[in-house]
């Protein structure tokens, strides 16, 4: 058997498959947007049912479908970081351990931590601050692209871990890398739809509360491609009541988490 025939012929059927797939997606971008006459009447409603937003700008915006890969560490990529013993868990995860602890604030804000990340951390600079978990003493951190993040992204996730006396002794990393526009630009919907989209899908209890700064427009990993590599779609987080919420900004779709995902975000 020719194995370098055979793979390439599996590459391109994976290739094809991942094509139809995001015409498929695309195509259904237009079926649930709201018409601006229809978003005033709903957010009348929503003030009806005690729903405080904020005011958002409506300009229009225009995004990318992104495509990348999942980064195999290396021994020279481990080689670079300081201070820190390090190893490599199954190529795509990096683990290490630092010979001198850094302590985190009681009152934590995350930019304390920036000059940390870019001296201490592979690529730290790329990743934003995400939560800190107080029940499992950790602070989790995405990995961004142009300021974006990539939103509840196993594959692109920086975890420090610290200990009784607050003090960060330890990560794991995973990266994406060789990130990529996948199509054109296109137009996404704006925040106040993606708000009105879950309130018109029952995800909006009444009295519920949205803060400015609890929107923003980041990537969401919906499709995974052959090869390793993964799609991003631009996508509007909102934050609900302490919940994190997604939907996608091309169709207005809510993402529907499974049990998986929530326990991630938890």
């Amino acid at each position: 058997m020719d194995w370098s025939r055979t793979k390439t012929i599996f590459i391109m059927v994976f290739l094809v498959l991942d094509i139809f797939l995001l015409y498929q997606f695309l195509d259904k971008k237009d079926s649930t947007q709201i018409d601006p006459i229809t978003e005033a009447s709903v957010e009348e409603q929503m003030k009806e049912d005690g729903i405080k937003f904020p005011s958002l700008p409506n300009e229009e915006k225009q995004e990318n479908i992104l495509i990348a890969k999942r980064k195999e560490f290396s021994k020279d990529d481990s080689k670079k970081l300081e201070n820190q013993q390090v190893s490599i868990n199954d190529e795509t995860t990096l683990v290490g351990t630092f010979e001198k602890s850094i302590i985190v604030n009681e009152e934590f804000k995350p930019g304390e931590l920036a000059e940390f990340l870019k001296e201490n951390i592979y690529q730290g600079e790329r990743y934003k601050f995400w939560s800190y978990e107080e029940s499992s003493n950790s602070i989790i951190y995405y990995q961004s692209f142009g300021n974006k993040t990539f939103y509840n992204n196993t594959n692109a996730k920086l975890t420090l871990r610290l200990n009784e006396n607050r003090e960060i002794v330890s990560y794991e990393q995973t990266y994406l890398e060789d990130i990529k526009p996948m199509n054109k630009k296109e137009s996404v919907i704006s925040a106040n739809q993606a708000i009105a989209n879950l309130f018109n899908k029952g995800h909006l209890p009444e009295k519920s509360e949205i803060s400015k700064d609890d929107v923003e427009l980041g990537y969401y990993n919906l499709l995974k491609s052959s090869s390793a590599s993964y799609l991003l779609t631009p996508t509007w987080w909102v934050k609900v009541n302490g919940k994190d919420m997604f939907v996608k900004a091309f169709d207005g779709e809510v993402i529907e988490l499974n049990t998986e995902e929530k326990i991630l975000l938890e």
